[in-house]
């Protein structure tokens, strides 16, 4: 009887759940690009879209009882993925490697593709 009693409440959990799974698939971008917003509308809306995400993030990893650089990487990777928005290394060291750069070319190359993307 306890065990149905409790299989029915973390069905319940799953289903109220439900709605804020979806919303959490659109990501920051995607979202403030559905409402259309722009100038300080979107620069508003994004920094706390971004806020909610790490906060969210941070609950996984504790939920998967995540530290150190395990913790570090799963919140990175999460931030990115439920933001929308790229890291400028992560996409600079994919350049690198579609160019098949090495060594001191890449290390320059993505020093230079690094700060582009982050002074404009």
């Amino acid at each position: 009887m306890l065990k149905n009693s409790l299989l029915g409440a973390a069905l319940a959990l799953v289903l109220i759940g439900a709605p804020t799974l979806a919303l959490a698939d659109s990501s920051c971008v995607a979202q403030a690009s559905d409402k259309k917003l722009a100038g300080a509308a979107k620069t508003s809306f994004m920094k706390k879209c971004d806020a909610d995400a790490a906060t969210s993030c941070d609950k996984q990893a504790a939920d998967k009882k995540l530290a150190g650089a395990a913790k570090t990487s799963f919140t990175k990777k999460c931030v990115a993925d439920s933001t929308g928005e790229v890291d400028p290394a992560d996409a600079c060291d994919k350049q690198a490697d579609d160019k098949k750069l090495a060594g001191a070319a890449r290390t320059s190359f993505t020093k230079k593709c690094v700060t582009d993307a982050t002074s404009g």
